[in-house]
């Protein structure tokens, strides 16, 4: 038999939360689309298997890797696709005209190297301001030169829907009320500045958090992620009640008890000691599965339908749970680490990360099936 660890992934969760993201969009008045975010093999779930679940009512695709924009492509994806970072040289520029991708435009050594490529087919080309993230973007003082590249490359307007403009939020998923996005906001209308054409682009400012609580920067597209796959973006609210499902469930067993008496300690370094007796469940469940190995003791973890916690340090194929509580689980009883019935969330604050984190890390050696 396998080993009993496995990941489910609820296809039709990932559908909910993708619908559910495009009906917080159009709370802001516009008929705003909605690009689902599948970079990282979909946040760990799979990118075919988020392309089948979405395939039909996606109005875009977006993720980072040409390959994987090509893989969607030959698996009869037809929507438009988004290279969030763009293309990294000068040779990848055939594929993204051969394959019809959009391209993020973030600096202006890629439109020189568009602008040089003279390709036979014109790709769409989201321009990427800096207002304030620092990490990709033009900066203002960029901007004449990179008109000066558009205008040859797309003409005087926005090339027939050829340009979008584009920004991202640093704190939308902070707790500070709109303030948080408002100095953004302001610094994007002011680059813009001067720039007649600029008001009747299409613009993408929205990513989970920026839809879920400001729907008014929803406008013509919005880039949902981690709320397509039921995780919270906020530190103060659980998935549960913004209306988001949990995509995928990692699953195990119990393996062996233990019962100990206070006093004796458990795992690697003894930092778990037992105040009273003690019954110990092994789990088939470890870093090398993707748990996050600085998740400390008292973790949440679910056995036989009933909430527990972990004990002392995660191991690379095991981890220990407290089953003082639970006479009736045992070897062979169910275990939900995260996910249906325990919030990846939960789990993610207790290791003191994000649930971004644990969905990407789950290792290939992990059994995934689709449900």
């Amino acid at each position: 038999m396998p080993r009993p660890i496995e990941a489910g992934v609820d296809l039709a969760a990932l559908r909910h939360n993708y619908l559910l993201a495009r009906r917080h969009a159009a709370r802001g008045g516009h008929a705003a689309k909605a690009w689902a975010v599948v970079k990282a093999n979909a946040y760990g779930h799979g990118l075919l298997r988020a392309a089948a679940a979405l395939g039909d009512v996606a109005d875009g695709f977006a993720l980072l890797d040409i390959d994987e924009a090509v893989r969607l492509r030959q698996a009869g994806i037809r929507q438009p696709i988004l290279l969030l970072e763009g293309f990294f040289t000068a040779a990848d520029l055939a594929a993204c005209s051969e394959h019809q991708l959009s391209v993020v435009i973030h600096c202006l050594d890629q439109l020189q190297m568009l602008r040089q490529a003279r390709l036979s087919r014109r790709l769409p080309i989201y321009l990427k301001l800096n207002s304030g993230m620092n990490r990709l973007g033009l900066v203002a003082r960029q901007l004449p030169a990179a008109r000066e590249h558009l205008t040859v490359l797309l003409g005087d307007g926005d090339g027939d829907g050829g340009l979008t403009l584009m920004t991202h939020f640093a704190e939308a998923d902070a707790d500070g009320g709109e303030a948080c996005i408002r100095w953004q906001l302001e610094r994007f209308a002011r680059m813009l500045d001067g720039w007649p054409q600029a008001a009747s682009l299409p613009v993408s400012l929205a990513n989970s958090a920026a839809i879920l609580r400001y729907p008014s920067t929803a406008r013509d597209w919005v880039r949902p992620g981690i709320m397509l796959y039921g995780g919270s973006p906020f530190a103060s609210e659980d998935a549960e009640s913004l209306g988001l499902r949990p995509v995928m469930t990692l699953r195990s067993r119990i393996l062996a008890v233990q019962d100990i008496a206070a006093g004796e300690r458990v795992g690697y370094g003894g930092t778990f000691v037992a105040t009273r007796p003690t019954r110990v469940g092994i789990v088939a469940c470890g870093y090398a599965d993707g748990y996050p190995r600085h998740a400390p003791g008292g973790t949440p973890i679910v056995v036989d339908g009933r909430r527990t916690q972990t004990l002392g340090r995660v191991s690379m194929d095991m981890l220990a749970c407290d089953l003082t509580d639970l006479p009736a689980a045992g070897v062979g009883s169910p275990v939900v680490l995260w996910g249906e019935g325990m919030p990846a969330d939960a789990v993610a604050t207790a290791a003191g990360t994000i649930s971004y984190e644990l969905f990407c890390a789950l290792a290939r050696r992990v059994p995934v099936r689709a449900v």
